[in-house]
């Protein structure tokens, strides 16, 4: 029987049970897949730990993977048996085999690898979104990326500088700080020691950034705000700090007519063409050398429960990738 880790009540990192699970076959409009990577991400955490619900108990953890396809559903065209692929929007991908929705699936090109592709989907089309649609990087731009030594983060500041933009980025520590400036962010701001909106400030000589991207959440929140240019966009794309407390809407009349908005990558993937058109562009900038997907950790399925230890303790950077 396959293996895979199964939540039987919401909790700590001691939830996750790594047990024998009966193999499923495939309905009308999915995918079997025999997983050879799993990606891991912060949203992994907030399920685990019931901050988002499941569908039902007992469950599996887990959004993102990459594998190769062992059996078909009913009315399935366009994959065949054999094909390698991933997702991003997937349920329950901590297993060994996992069954997917066709249409949230994609074949994984030739020249991007199984690990980066389960390490890539869901931070790397997160990137995609944001800086493709969120708010359009310009050429010229100065932009301001927070946890930029993340697994998003590094992703997007390879991008952005691929884009143009002149990158400022927030880390928690030195050597967060390096890594940083090594995946192409210009300046890098030690939002713990630092006043980052201050610095920002003093980086745009008084200007602003155009857009704010921050998926740290209550830590940074108010002065994200203050970062921001006339007209300027935030955009909170997750709460790794907790979540930002209600507030009051006039506080963006106050601070520049700003836009405020909280995008969600499965809005972006939600029908077939939209995912085929941001998986394509993702998959571009990976194959052509202009994105490198730091994979910074792996670990056997079995050892989860550690690997959302260092999750928590923000012990992570870059990716982390459990195999089966």
């Amino acid at each position: 029987m396959p293996k895979a880790i199964r939540i039987h009540e919401y909790g700590g990192p001691e939830a996750m049970s790594y047990e024998d699970v009966p193999t499923q076959e495939p309905g009308p409009g999915q995918i079997r897949v025999r997983q050879t990577a799993i990606g891991v991400n912060f949203i992994d955490v907030y399920f685990r730990k019931g901050a988002y619900k499941a569908a039902s108990m007992p469950f599996t953890l887990g959004k993102e993977g990459a594998g190769e396809v062992a059996a078909l559903g009913e009315g399935v065209t366009g994959f065949k048996v054999g094909e390698r692929v991933a997702y991003a929007g997937a349920v329950g991908t901590y297993a060994e085999e996992v069954i997917v929705e066709a249409s949230g699936t994609v074949r994984v090109p030739d020249g991007v690898s199984d690990e980066t592709a389960a390490a890539m989907m869901l931070k790397g089309l997160t990137a995609q979104y944001l800086l493709r649609r969120t708010y359009r990087v310009q050429k010229g731009d100065t932009i301001l990326f927070h946890a930029a030594a993340g697994g998003v983060g590094l992703i997007a500041t390879q991008w952005a500088k691929h884009l143009g933009a002149t990158v400022i980025g927030t880390v928690g520590s030195e050597e967060k700080a390096q890594l940083a400036r090594d995946h192409g962010c210009d300046h890098v701001i030690l939002y713990r020691d630092e006043d980052f909106a201050a610095r920002v400030k003093e980086i745009t000589k008084g200007e602003g950034v155009p857009v704010v991207y921050d998926g740290v959440g209550k830590d940074t929140f108010p002065a994200s705000l203050d970062c921001l240019r006339p007209f300027g966009t935030f955009a909170s794309f997750g709460s790794s700090s907790g979540p930002i407390d209600a507030f009051d809407i006039g506080i963006l009349a106050q601070k520049g007519s700003l836009f405020a908005t909280r995008p969600t990558l499965f809005t972006h993937i939600a029908t077939r063409e939209l995912l085929d058109a941001n998986a394509a562009e993702l998959f571009d900038v990976v194959k052509s050398g202009a994105v490198k997907i730091p994979i910074h950790s792996r670990a056997r399925l079995a050892d989860a429960a550690q690997v959302h230890r260092d999750l928590e303790a923000r012990n992570t950077t870059g990716s982390t990738v459990m195999i089966p």
